[in-house]
């Protein structure tokens, strides 16, 4: 029985979730269906990159990740099937999985697309249902596509690092308005050395410790914590971080159509005494 997760930008509001999960059980009333999430920012490659990469992690070998995330910023021909430290992920070729593994696959196949029908996100689901079940049913991966195209390449978003300071950007906001930055755990600690540390936001907010959870401040103080993906967070206990100190998600739009001031909004920046 096959294990497959979901994760996509199409929201809940109408059929579409549903009719994807009817496409993938009519092809094999057995798989498993597990959602992570439909409700992705459209758009925002560096979030949905840090949600599929952390809630798939946790998955036990041979799961299958569908991936329904800007499928069509370029007409697709094809899709991809990739297998990366025994793990499958069908998404579109538009440069979201090397951003997802901050690596280059392992192995991967372009999966064709019929040219004789329409393209959408149920064709697609189609495509990736069928082959789904020619892999649980022994076909190897190279049999299903050609493994000798060229994808689309695109970089994770890194932070910047000098020997003063580390800056990150704000790649998601989560359901409690708690604010995860790009920083992780271990490029913290490689920067810090040791040192004493003001992770500064919004020009004159700081903080200046490191707490393990939210308790660990009085109710309505902010905070900083590393969350349970080892990302930089930044939080108010029972409040609102994001809103209250005005703070937003990065966008790839930001620096040509935001002013440098909100721009500022979107970027922490930790300095080291």
């Amino acid at each position: 029985m096959a294990l497959l997760t979901l994760t996509s930008d199409i929201g809940e509001q109408d059929y579409l979730a549903g009719a994807v999960k009817a496409v993938l059980l009519r092809q094999n009333p057995s798989f498993q269906l597990i959602d992570i999430t439909h409700q992705l920012s459209p758009f925002n490659d560096p979030q949905a990159a840090y949600i599929i990469r952390n809630a798939t992690k946790q998955f036990p070998a041979g799961t299958f990740h569908i991936i329904l995330v800007n499928l069509f910023q370029y007409k697709p021909d094809h899709l991809l099937l990739v297998k990366h430290n025994e793990q499958y992920y069908l998404l579109a070729d538009n440069g979201l999985i090397t951003m997802i593994l901050e690596e280059t696959p392992q192995e991967l196949v372009a999966l064709p697309m019929d040219k004789s029908i329409a393209r959408n996100t149920i064709a697609c689901a189609d495509v990736f249902a069928k082959a789904i079940d020619e892999l649980a049913n022994g076909k190897s991966l190279k049999e299903l596509g050609d493994a000798s195209i060229s994808i689309q390449v695109r970089n994770p978003l890194r932070p910047i690092t000098t020997s003063q300071y580390i800056e990150g950007q704000i790649i998601s906001i989560d359901h409690f308005e708690n604010v995860i930055v790009n920083i992780t755990h271990e490029e913290f600690e490689a920067q810090r050395k040791g040192r004493r540390f003001k992770i500064v936001f919004k020009r004159d907010e700081m903080i200046d410790r490191i707490s393990e959870t939210y308790a660990d401040v009085n109710e309505g103080e902010k905070l900083a914590l590393f969350n349970a993906g080892g990302y930089l967070e930044i939080a108010i206990n029972k409040g609102n971080a994001a809103g209250l100190f005005g703070l937003q998600g990065f966008s790839e739009k930001s620096t040509s159509q935001y002013t440098q001031s909100r721009l500022f909004y979107q970027t922490v920046r930790v300095y080291f005494e």
